[in-house]
């Protein structure tokens, strides 16, 4: 049955066509995944279906219950379901307090809780730790009626949706299948487009050299010969017309041909976002964030307490936890100076916040990237050319930007001042896609240290080397990938050990370069350094060796 129907839709933000859709229909059993690039109206389609905004033209019918959980804004004002409320762990109503995951929690829970016919979702797993998007994709698996999503997570779309609408241009296309099975759609369609257009483009190339080639031959067709007589003078110039009429007649073929053939458009190029990463020379220190006995409480509720933070030059470090644990306050703690944290000090932090807050919601695009900018206005134009803002782009207010636009000049802002170290809380929650890869691939290739926070697994796996957890109100450090940190976790190895393990082998090789020094017999004085060092190696070694027993 037809749950949602909408005919004729245009939407314009000033004179910029954003969407212009003939129809679009929704069944009531439909699992339908949304995906464009950053500011492709996405969420602009979504709120005018939902009727949370009017298009300039257009009719849109709405069959039954509807439920809206956003991606920006307050959860919606209903009361909660118990049983949706306890599986979320939800004990807590809208306040300032929340982290970004307990806002996202809430939401769900309000939206799950209506017992909707049509459930609209954008990026429902923006902040969400990975038990809450386990859980979200079980309940999406098990509902009943129609779903609409928008998501840059690749596995719940893998997980949840039976068709992909894609907009781009201001028009949709639909495709069966989930993600994965879109993604090679896509790829097939590309293929052949530019196999079709190779093959047009190389048969007009060769009429038209055709064509050449005769027109040539008409033009170099010899005279008479002057010592020929009238008569054969006559008969040579009769054949020659003869021969040109035909080669004439061979060329209009052609053209008509050409003009027959079927008209293949080049494909259009894919434009990828290219993101330049601030230089970390003169950044020698091994270690740059020390903590020792970090503790932080808020009333009665523990976070932390007596834990050690360390990251070294070269660490690319994802903070993990549960959703209220304290990732995000921990990232205050370093940036604000806290008793119990040393930082480096030729340490420069950049800082990404999932709130946006160091945009100016006054200032345009460019005003804001040039406010702490220590490069000239040319190359901040050219860094965000490459993050798709063209020509005057640049001078769009804040305010008109979708999320993903949003975070992509927020990267802007921090790689353009002066940093050598980089703090990302939550990144990809507003990117597209391509986006989130071309982010994945220049942190790859970034030879300085970040802390990065996010529940994204394809991207935690793919860039960092060091897991930080904050399990049972500690900070426990594990030096490995995700894929490693995982399969660790489900063998049950303890992480604690893991560390010890190192740092033991870490001061058997120092004692081993201790006694090499003490064998050559240094002086009275260095003989008296070195036997210190080596008697509080000695202890510590055999402490862990006991402990590790």
């Amino acid at each position: 049955m037809l749950i949602l129907e909408g005919k004729n839709i245009e939407k314009y933000y000033g004179d910029r066509k954003i969407l212009d859709i003939k129809n679009i229909k929704i069944y009531e059993e439909d699992k339908i995944g949304i995906v464009g690039v950053n500011g492709s109206g996405k969420t602009t389609l979504m709120n005018i279906l939902a009727k949370k905004l009017l298009p300039d033209k257009g009719d849109i019918d709405i069959k039954g219950r509807l439920s809206y959980i956003t991606q920006l804004g307050s959860p919606e004002d209903n009361s909660m379901n118990y049983k949706i409320k306890g599986e979320f762990q939800v004990d807590y109503e809208d306040r300032d307090t929340l982290s970004g995951g307990e806002r996202t929690r809430l939401k769900l829970v309000k939206g799950l809780g209506k017992n909707p016919d049509l459930l609209f979702l954008d990026e429902p797993t923006s902040n969400l730790d990975m038990d809450g998007i386990n859980l979200l994709t079980e309940k999406l698996e098990s509902f009943t009626g129609a779903i609409l999503i928008i998501s840059h997570d690749r596995k719940l779309l893998d997980n949840i949706v039976d068709k992909m609408i894609e907009v781009e241009d201001g028009a949709i296309k639909e495709y069966s299948g989930n993600y994965s099975s879109y993604k090679e759609q896509k790829e097939a369609i590309r293929e052949r487009q530019e196999f079709e257009y190779e093959e047009y483009i190389k048969e007009k190339n060769r009429l038209i050299q055709r064509i050449y080639e005769r027109q040539n031959h008409a033009k170099t067709m010899k005279k008479a010969p002057s010592r020929m007589g009238n008569s054969e003078a006559r008969l040579h110039k009769a054949a020659t017309r003869q021969i040109q009429g035909k080669i004439h007649n061979a060329i209009n073929s052609m053209e008509t041909r050409i003009e027959k053939l079927d008209k293949k458009e080049k494909p259009k190029e894919i434009e990828k976002v290219k993101i330049d990463m601030p230089s970390v020379s003169g950044l020698k220190n091994k270690l740059l964030i020390d903590g020792i006995k970090i503790s932080k409480s808020f009333g009665d509720k523990i976070l932390f307490i007596d834990s050690e933070l360390k990251i070294f030059n070269g660490d690319k470090v994802a903070l993990m936890g549960s959703n209220g644990t304290g990732k995000t306050t921990l990232i205050k703690m370093i940036l604000n100076g806290n008793e119990n944290i040393r930082i480096s000090k030729n340490l420069k932090i950049g800082y990404f916040s999932q709130k946006l807050d160091i945009l100016k919601e006054d200032k345009n695009i460019l005003e804001n990237v040039m406010e702490d900018s220590i490069q000239d206005e040319i190359t901040a134009r050219t860094l965000l050319s490459r993050l798709l803002f063209k020509r005057e782009d640049v001078n769009k207010e804040i305010e008109v930007l979708s999320g993903g636009e949003r975070v992509k000049v927020a990267f802007a802002k921090i790689f353009l001042s002066d940093i050598n170290f980089i703090i990302l809380d939550e990144p990809t929650n507003y990117l597209d896609i391509p986006s989130i890869e071309a982010l994945e691939e220049v942190l790859l290739d970034y030879e300085g240290s970040l802390l990065l926070v996010t529940h994204d697994k394809t991207f935690i796996d793919r860039v960092v080397n060091k897991i930080i957890t904050i399990e049972d109100k500690k900070l426990n450090t594990f030096n490995g990938s995700y894929s490693e940190y995982l399969e660790r976790k489900e063998n049950n190895i303890n992480f604690g050990q893991q560390e010890e393990e190192k740092r033991l082998l870490v001061l058997e090789n120092r004692l081993s370069e201790l006694m090499g020094k003490l064998s050559l017999i240094p002086s009275k004085e260095e003989k008296a350094l070195l036997d210190e060092e080596f008697n509080k190696l000695v202890k510590e070694i055999n402490q862990l060796k006991r402990k590790l027993k």
